[in-house]
């Protein structure tokens, strides 16, 4: 059991980085700032993200991820479930894994599920689509935590039955 108490506190910085910087900093800017050409005309910052994340993000796109200054449709739609629901459910598990709470089972399972076809899609553009990536291994690395947390979040919450053991919260009916 303290294998996996140990992958939770791993879980739990994990879902911090992406609450507090990939989520509603990174991501946020791709919906703050919805047309790239235009901003380069204007350098009319959003009050949200800081000046900083944003020139983050874009030297990075420039440098690694054309997708992320070319914007389609599609990948605007994942920026949006990222905010609607991931960061949400950052927030949720954080508390969860930290207090040691089963609920958070079936949350975390939708969460793995979508966060691997999202992240599938992406690569896949990132690959072979018409925004690929010059610096596809950079890339991939960079984005591999997103495909490889989900599995492991799998394994450590559906092996156990209960993955922090039996509920404390109520009493067992005698029968």
């Amino acid at each position: 059991m303290a294998a996996w108490r140990l992958l939770d506190y791993v879980f739990i910085c994990f879902f911090i980085v992406n609450l507090g910087f990939i989520t509603y900093i990174v991501d946020l800017e791709q919906l703050t700032i919805p047309d790239y050409q235009k901003f380069l005309v204007d350098h009319k910052y959003p009050l949200w993200p800081p000046k900083w994340g944003v020139d983050l993000v874009h030297s990075y796109a420039k440098t690694f991820d054309p997708v992320l200054l070319a914007r389609p449709v599609w990948w605007k739609v994942t920026i949006w479930v990222d905010a609607l629901y991931f960061g949400p459910f950052y927030a949720l598990a954080i508390y969860a894994f930290i207090n040691k709470k089963n609920w958070i089972k079936t949350p975390a399972i939708i969460w793995a599920t979508a966060m691997v076809i999202n992240v599938s899609v992406i690569l896949a553009e990132e690959t072979w689509g018409p925004h690929a990536t010059p610096n596809l291994p950079v890339v991939l690395a960079l984005n591999a935590p997103w495909l490889t947390f989900p599995f492991l979040m799998l394994a450590r919450l559906c092996i156990p039955e209960t993955p922090f053991g039996k509920s404390t919260g109520s009493k067992a009916k005698a029968h």
